[in-house]
């Protein structure tokens, strides 16, 4: 289940950086310490996931420790790009991907 979780975040990583949303330099401190979901009021959804989602969840994936039971980040994208003419649906499957893995390991 790890190795599958570690594979999407890969994916997740390249779909990003393929639509040109992984960012170079990283959002101050006072934006990454935001206490709201997805800090919806200090960073957009891909850095979100850049600079904190996939960060996390590589981080508790290598200590061993619990990982979250449910995360609904697919609802979330498919808000944040529905306008979006990207071609983000490899982007928003890998997203469906992880919330369905997570919710395994609860």
């Amino acid at each position: 289940m790890h190795t599958e979780i570690a594979e999407v975040l890969i994916d997740i990583e390249a779909q990003l950086r393929q639509l040109g949303l992984w960012d170079k330099i990283p959002p101050s401190s006072q934006a990454l310490a935001s206490t709201e979901p997805f800090c919806v009021d200090t960073l957009s959804l891909p850095q979100w996931l850049q600079f904190v989602f996939i960060p996390t969840i590589y981080r508790l994936l290598e200590a061993g420790e619990p990982l979250p039971e449910r995360c609904g980040i697919s609802p979330m994208a498919e808000e944040f790009f529905r306008d979006s003419e990207m071609g983000v649906e490899a982007l928003l499957q890998s997203l469906e991907s992880i919330d369905a893995l997570l919710s395994q390991t609860g």
